[in-house]
């Protein structure tokens, strides 16, 4: 027994009800029965000229050699683009999706957070100005279909064996990572190749790359060419971890800076301490007006951005500086550490930042993200 949509195996989560048996893992996205044969969704065919596309900036000689690797490699298996934060991934595959799009193929660009699909659907809109570009995710249901589908994770459910190419921006985060109905139901979705997009692979990635069911590429340059900002670690006792903070936020006032903190308690608390001194403003799970405060904040030339790890990815603000506070908890990881430091240096105004991580204690996990930072920069050379 099989699942045909998360395709479970677990003989727990089956149950046999009165239209026959079926899965209780997946059970949220509705009842998928084992004995009624599934077909593929049908889907509107693709639009002529829907290929043609035009970027707003030129690639460079290395990223044009991934891209051309990436469209060469996805006819025949799955892709890795292991590529640093900030080094254009989007753009790595526009040359795949155009290839497919030309054939007459679905895509669909699936990215597990809301907010980042609508920015990307209005992207990508602007580089295929010939096809039907659409977002599927909370609060944009009605419309389904198009020729190239930007869709959150959670809403792949809806295609059944539908798309010749699956675009999955960063498999590694919340809450695609560990998440085994998700995973499967990436993999029903679609009925050609899957190229993965992320600066930080988990062990499941990797683990594909050496059974070589996966083929991994690997760019460590941002577009500008400059090296990647490497935190400074400092280690404060936990009382007095705010003095050295709002030094720091005081040496960058006239630029924006983002605060990563490890929960909303403490960004709240922070948030109300730290608007005595700064244009402030908090920005957590729980905060309903997210996408209005995150504009806001891009628009401004300075402020501070408190935040939960809930921004550590698909956020770019020219010229931020970045601050960890209490980089040392458990709630953050190497992958995690390595994204926020990423949203510094992004652009080419700007290529440099300052990240600072502070810590109550020597932290092993910071300790390893900066050493993979600098690593990365000296591939880079």
């Amino acid at each position: 027994m099989q699942c045909p949509r998360c395709l479970n195996t677990d003989q727990e989560y089956f149950y046999r009800g009165s239209r026959g048996w079926y899965c209780r893992r997946c059970i949220p996205f509705g009842r998928a029965m084992l004995e009624e044969e599934k077909e593929p969704v049908g889907l509107a065919a693709i639009q002529k000229g829907s290929g043609e596309y035009t970027l707003r900036y030129p690639l460079t000689e290395a990223q044009k050699t991934v891209s051309r690797q990436c469209a060469r490699l996805i006819r025949d298996t799955d892709v890795l683009l292991h590529c640093v934060c900030g080094s254009g991934k989007t753009e790595l595959v526009i040359e795949s999706i155009a290839m497919m799009l030309k054939e007459g193929k679905k895509v669909c660009f699936a990215i597990p957070r809301r907010q980042v699909v609508l920015e990307l659907q209005e992207r990508l809109a602007g580089y295929f100005p010939n096809a039907k570009v659409i977002a599927v995710c909370g609060g944009h249901t009605d419309e389904t279909d198009g020729d190239l589908i930007v869709a959150t994770t959670h809403q792949l459910y809806r295609y059944y064996r539908t798309f010749d190419l699956l675009v999955l921006d960063e498999p590694d985060a919340f809450p695609f990572r560990g998440n085994p109905v998700l995973h499967g139901i990436a993999e029903t979705c679609r009925k050609g190749h899957m190229i993965c997009l992320t600066a930080t692979p988990d062990s499941q990635l990797l683990k594909k790359v050496r059974e070589k069911k996966m083929v991994s590429l690997t760019l460590n340059r941002r577009p500008h060419g400059q090296p990647l900002p490497v935190p400074v670690i400092r280690i404060v006792p936990g009382l007095f971890m705010v003095l050295p903070l709002l030094r720091w936020l005081q040496k960058h006032r006239s630029l924006p800076c983002m605060v990563f903190v490890p929960s909303v308690r403490l960004a709240e608390c922070l948030g109300v301490f730290l608007s005595l001194f700064f244009d402030c403003i908090v920005c957590t799970g729980r905060t309903e007006n997210r996408d209005a405060l995150i504009a806001a904040f891009r628009e401004q030339k300075a402020g501070v951005m408190v935040c939960t790890t809930v921004m550590e990815r698909g956020m770019t603000v020219e010229n931020v500086q970045v601050c960890v506070y209490k980089a040392d908890s458990r709630i953050f990881d190497e992958a995690g550490l390595v994204q926020m430091a990423g949203r510094a240096g992004r652009v080419f105004a700007h290529p440099d930042g300052d990240v600072l991580f502070l810590c109550r204690r020597r932290s092993e996990t910071a300790e390893r993200c900066a050493a993979v930072l600098q690593e990365a920069n000296a591939c880079a050379v």
